[in-house]
């Protein structure tokens, strides 16, 4: 689908924040097809149909300790009673029942529970008086130390959700329901580009005029939590005839490309170019700080990101708009990223209105108060302030000053899985 195709046309303005979401969000259908995922190395990855459980769990009520199991109605909760030991019951031996109402049932952790007993004693507060005979004390209640059947999930219950991305707690669950498989949405592809005649890859010699490469590397590990398959398609020259034939290269084999670098006006910035001339072009020129000139385009089926240069920008950029399409292409609902409020250790005189502002900052404490600093040195290029920063700042459009307590918007990088 071209862009001319969609329902979105280039504004002759600036794009504001939330216009853009709202574009990307119609952007990020979920890729089509499944597959089968062994459940060991299901975790990261989003469920495609809805797994129930076919049996209660745990299936059996059963010891929670090691100790001794009775009936509570032959005990006396305030003296304590004394019982025959009349057996002995293990995880993983059948049910047993025991002999009389006077009878206690030797017991270990996960062995289930006899028939005619319903409460458990932990054994370092028991007493053994002769070889078959135990003191149980006061104090207990009906059904302690005993985990009922179906108290963790009840037979037919759901255990996982379509588009749910699997944690390792979630991975457990369904192992416990005895399930191998659990049915997938496919991983996205995604093909990075590096672009511009002065990036150098990692290793190379350095010479003057030239940079290395930082962005590659930075963005294969942001992406790493998502767990996704991402390619390094190397590093495109100043050409716009290279950097095209690269593009739609890489859009028969990907299913999002993100590039960085040739996104604005300059005649060496030939991404936004490319996508113009492929009339691919669906978002260009945010009202944004930093990460105005971020283009988004589609060369058939494959999403295409034109990200700034400046690593700052690139971050901001693919945290606030790239990582929730690649969540969407998953097969995850879309989802906003988390904002905390607090209050502002820092001022802002006379801002720019009318485009959104991200600035790096962390999370102090002043007098047992958590307050939001700010980076003091705002430009793009510099990597020290993402390195120093624990989350982003949001100003809106709207907002001219920010005077030192007023209240503000923090996005933590660890809503992104970067800690």
């Amino acid at each position: 689908m071209n862009a001319r195709d969609d329902c979105f046309a280039l504004p002759q303005r600036r794009m504001l924040h939330s216009e853009a979401l709202a574009l990307l969000r119609q952007l990020a259908r979920t890729l089509e097809g499944t597959e089968d995922i062994d459940i060991r190395e299901a975790t990261g990855r989003i469920v495609a149909e809805a797994v129930h459980a076919p049996r209660a769990i745990p299936a059996h009520t059963n010891a929670a300790v090691d100790g001794y199991a009775f009936p509570f109605d032959s005990y006396d909760a305030k003296q304590g009673a004394h019982f025959a030991v009349g057996g002995r019951a293990a995880a993983g031996d059948p049910l047993q029942s025991i002999l009389s109402g006077r009878s206690a049932i030797r017991i270990f952790t996960g062995a289930i529970m006899p028939e005619g007993c319903d409460t458990v004693a932990m054994q370092e507060d028991c007493r053994l008086e002769a070889e078959a005979a135990v003191f149980i004390p006061a104090g207990l209640k009906r059904g302690a130390n005993r985990r009922l059947a179906g108290e963790d999930v009840a037979e037919g219950e759901t255990v996982v959700l379509p588009g749910q991305r699997l944690r390792p707690q979630d991975v457990a669950a369904l192992a416990s329901t005895g399930v191998a498989n659990v049915a997938c949405f496919k991983k996205p592809r995604i093909c990075f580009f590096s672009t511009g005649n002065e990036i150098l890859p990692p290793g190379a010699p350095f010479s003057v005029g030239k940079v290395y490469d930082s962005n590659g590397p930075m963005l294969a590990g942001l992406f790493a939590p998502l767990n996704l398959t991402f390619a390094h398609g190397g590093i495109l020259p100043d050409d716009r005839e290279a950097v095209h034939n690269a593009l739609h290269a890489a859009a028969h084999n990907f299913d999002l490309i993100v590039t960085t670098g040739g996104a604005s006006l300059g005649d060496e910035d030939h991404v936004v170019a490319a996508l113009r001339a492929a009339d691919a072009l669906s978002l260009w020129q945010l009202a944004i700080k930093p990460g105005r000139p971020m283009g988004v385009g589609k060369i058939g089926s494959c999403l295409c990101f034109a990200l700034p240069g400046n690593p700052v920008a690139v971050l901001v950029c693919a945290l606030l708009y790239v990582w929730p399409v690649v969540r969407g292409l998953s097969g995850e609902q879309w989802a906003e990223p988390q904002r905390l409020p607090f209050r502002a250790g820092f001022e802002i005189k006379s801002r720019r209105r009318g485009r959104r502002e991200f600035f790096r900052g962390w999370l102090d404490s002043d007098d047992g108060q958590i307050t939001v600093k700010k980076y003091e040195r705002d430009g793009s290029g510099l990597i020290s302030s993402l390195r120093s920063a624990g989350g982003l700042i949001e100003i809106p459009e709207q907002i001219e000053n920010i005077r030192e307590g007023d209240t503000v918007s923090f996005i933590p990088f660890s809503a992104f899985g970067i800690f």
